[in-house]
């Protein structure tokens, strides 16, 4: 290039003062300089260029020279770099280090984009082509010459492609993803060995990770938060790390739409595949590590520990528990063994009393007999022995011996008169006695037959037992089956009127055992119905309406109502008034009286089924009414009893 001598440069241009870009060209791809200076040849140049101090013909030859030199620039095809993110270089195929061409490979992965472009301009000056041009001179033949700068362009080629595929983010993604990696999990480490093993692992696999910064392992004095935290992070671990196959299909060799479409689910099936496997290497690291972990270790037998405290405590509790109620049962064994013992005692000795006091009796018996001898044999005062025996049955023992040591040393006569008065005290008392009775037999229950109960005079008097306590019992034997604990007592307090033990066991065996009576089935219902209203009708006689009575004019309708009022099942109100003929006067015979449906009632009781001419007895029983008016009322009576049965 020639140089015209009388230009001196004495200061730089204003554009490369203020800093604008300025675009330069050599033999090489040309390239756009952003906030960089010029320097050497490309400064005169753009110097000269600038000033307009250039030679035609040297404008010429640097025309032809960069026309020459755009032929030879290096383009990137596709088959330089596909899909798969391997590089070949050269005839030996195989797979070129990017970082190794810009002397990144200490840093590799971890080169940050800034250092990928400063290494790039360093390894672009150092390896131009015209900075080796110095190389050639030093081939003796042109064929070395040439091949020695074949070789100087091919590298310089070289790495312009691994800093257009290093400074782009996917293609150094996919690059990344298959530079030599360890992929190896430890599984088998000693305890005290587990950090220094299992940290540098992680710290390896953390490069994968989309988020960043990872958590550290840390080491035996981490606290179990943070350790958590750690491993929480991983068994959720995400990767960024791309998975080329070496027999994935080539999208750039499709044939057609199709073609590649089918290529391109091909690929993302081996791509699911190998990230899969990928995910299964991380979790498996992950639970290597977590089985190992000391941390965990500590925490799971403490967890263990505390676990198996609870359970011993709760099997201690349960153990006291378990001894409090045997404690507690066999203290209420004692306590009911004490008490049956004195019991047994209380009743040994009070059979020792009454048999001690009939032997006293029995002396004081005999001993009023022989006193009473005298008197007897010499007949005083109507005296016989019926009368001694008499005292000797219902004098007690302290009367008894009263009346001896008074009789005791005394004449005859005089012991008649004390025999006497005695005979007229015990008579007083037999009358009053006699009165307690009667008043008793008033207030008395009636048993289910009609019978009055009673007690004995040297018995204690029992309280009757109600409808409501005999349902109440019964479905308290029906609630409280056998093997109930204290079933009894139980039930007792179930009925709620005071009853004992005793008094319910009594009960059992005698009110809930009794058949009901059949006959007294219909006589329970009409106790049980609802009074009808009073009907003032032509019918009403004149003993229903002024409740005088008259005489029957049957004497069988007489012999009926006086029966009906010995079974007291008649009312007070006296039978009807009828004619001459039996039948009332009255031609509305439909309507029945209370009188009538007792008389009926009655008839029909009186009358079972078996007795010969049964209705013509019942009708002539009942006043007024004929055969079939008998046999319509018991119709409709026994279809209201078994609606009012089903109704219940």
């Amino acid at each position: 290039m020639a140089v015209r001598t009388s230009i001196q440069l004495i200061a730089y241009s204003q554009e490369l003062v203020d800093g604008q870009p300025l675009y330069v060209s050599s033999n090489c791809l040309p390239v756009k300089a952003l906030k960089y200076e010029p320097a050497g040849h490309a400064f005169h140049n753009a110097a000269l260029k600038l000033f307009g101090c250039e030679e035609d013909d040297t404008t010429e030859v640097d025309d032809q020279k960069v026309g020459n030199d755009k032929e030879q620039v290096y383009m990137p095809s596709s088959d330089s770099y596909s899909s798969k993110g391997k590089k070949k270089s050269g005839a030996d195929g195989k797979q070129q280090d990017h970082y190794a061409l810009l002397g990144l490979s200490h840093l590799r992965y971890l080169a940050t984009e800034d250092q990928i472009r400063k290494s790039y301009r360093e390894a672009a000056l150092r390896h131009h082509p015209d900075k080796l041009a110095n190389l050639l001179l030093a081939e003796e033949t042109e064929a070395a010459k040439q091949a020695k700068k074949d070789e100087i362009e091919n590298h310089f080629k070289s790495i312009q492609e691994a800093y257009e595929i290093l400074i782009d983010p996917i293609k150094r993604r996919i690059y990344d993803s298959t530079d030599e990696f360890d992929d190896e999990i430890p599984t088998e480490c000693a305890p005290q060995d587990f950090f220094k093993v299992f940290g540098p692992a992680f710290m390896r696999n953390g490069r994968w990770s989309v988020t960043q910064p990872i958590p550290s392992l840390g080491d035996d004095s981490t606290s179990l938060k943070d350790v958590d935290n750690f491993y929480n992070f991983w068994y959720s671990f995400k990767s960024w790390r791309e998975f080329p196959h070496a027999d994935e299909y080539d999208l750039e060799q499709s044939e057609s739409r199709d073609h590649k479409r089918w290529m391109e689910r091909q690929n993302a099936k081996l791509s699911e595949k190998a990230r899969k496997e990928e995910y299964a290497r991380i979790r498996a690291l992950v639970d290597n590590a977590y089985k190992r972990d000391p941390r965990i270790l500590r925490r799971k037998e403490e967890e263990k520990a505390e676990k198996q405290r609870k359970k011993e405590a709760k099997v201690r509790a349960k153990q006291l528990q378990e001894e409090e109620a045997a404690r507690a049962a066999e203290e209420e064994r004692r306590r009911k063994e004490e008490e049956e013992k004195r019991a047994a005692e209380a009743a040994l000795q009070h059979k020792k009393n009454k048999e001690k006091e009939k032997k006293l009796l029995r002396k004081e018996r005999t001993r009023l007999r022989a006193l009473s001898a005298p008197v007897l044999s010499q007949h005083l005062l109507d005296l016989s022995e019926e009368d001694v025996e008499s005292l000797c049955m219902t004098l007690g023992f302290e009367q008894l011996r009263s009346l001896c040591d008074k009789m005791d040393n005394k004449e005859a006569l005089e012991r008649a008169k004390l025999i006497q008065d005695a005979r007229g005290y015990n008579s007083n008392t037999e009358e009053k006695k006699i009165d307690d009775t009667n008043g008793s037999h008033l207030n008395g229950s009636v048993d289910s037959n009609g019978s009055i109960l009673s007690s004995s005079s040297s018995e204690k008097k029992e309280k009757p037992w109600t409808k409501e306590e005999i349902e109440l019992l019964r479905k308290g034997t029906q609630k409280y089956p056998k093997g109930t604990s204290h079933r009894w007592e139980v039930i007792s307090e179930y009925i709620g009127t005071g009853r004992s033990v005793e008094e319910i066991l009594k009960a059992t065996k005698t009110v809930l055992l009794q058949k009901p009576d059949a006959t007294k089935a219909f006589d329970s219902f009409l106790e049980k119905r609802k009074p009808a209203a009073t009907i003032a009708s032509p019918l009403s006689t004149r003993e229903e309406v002024e409740g005088v009575s008259m005489p029957s004019r049957t004497e069988n309708t007489t012999a009926k109502t006086s029966s009906a009022e010995d079974s007291g099942k008649a009312a007070s109100n006296p039978v009807d008034v009828v004619s001459g003929n039996g039948v009332s006067s009255s031609s509305e015979q439909d309507v029945w009286s209370a009188v009538q449906e007792r008389a009926l009632i009655q008839a029909l009781k009186t009358f079972p089924k078996e007795t010969s001419q049964r209705w013509e007895r019942v009708a002539t029983a009942v006043p007024g009414k004929t055969v079939n008016q008998c046999k319509k009322k018991f119709a409709l009576l026994k279809e209201n009893f078994r609606s009012k049965k089903s109704t219940a």
